[in-house]
């Protein structure tokens, strides 16, 4: 389908530009915001986790927990191994992601305002295929 990544693109910069406007009350954007959630939903969560789900190098995401950690939102603790520091949010943090969470599902909900459920569900299922399938053929060209 050509035109499918304008079409996204277009999308995607003002939607970035909204979430971060949201965020910055928090003092938060949606970088940092990305790892909140991913350390949220995945415990014992260390560096290497977000830096390979993400796809991201791993001194952009150490900035980016030192930042969230001088700001009191998350903290390592260590692991079983010394070398392991494991991530997790602060009772703090834990409040910061409840407020934000809050104020995103309200975004999304205007976001998809007029768009019937099943054209809803349509774009949520079909997302994570394109991820997928970009992640495959990257894989496929390291081989």
């Amino acid at each position: 389908m050509q035109g499918f990544f304008q079409r996204y693109l277009m999308l995607y910069r003002p939607l970035i530009r909204k979430l971060n406007d949201l965020l910055a009350a928090y003092d938060l954007s949606y970088s940092l915001w990305t790892v909140i959630l991913y350390v949220k939903n995945n415990e014992k969560t260390m560096l290497v986790d977000i830096s390979n789900h993400f796809n991201i190098e791993k001194p952009t995401v150490t900035r980016s927990v030192k930042r969230l950690e001088e700001n009191g939102i998350v903290m390592q603790v260590p692991g079983k191994d010394k070398r392991e520091k494991i991530i997790q949010l602060t009772d703090f943090g834990e409040e910061i992601y409840q407020s934000c969470r809050q104020k995103i599902t309200e975004l999304e909900f205007e976001v998809m305002k007029g768009i019937p459920l099943e054209e809803q569900k349509a774009a949520f299922q079909l997302l994570p295929k394109l991820r997928e399938n970009i992640i495959n053929e990257e894989g496929r060209q390291n081989d």
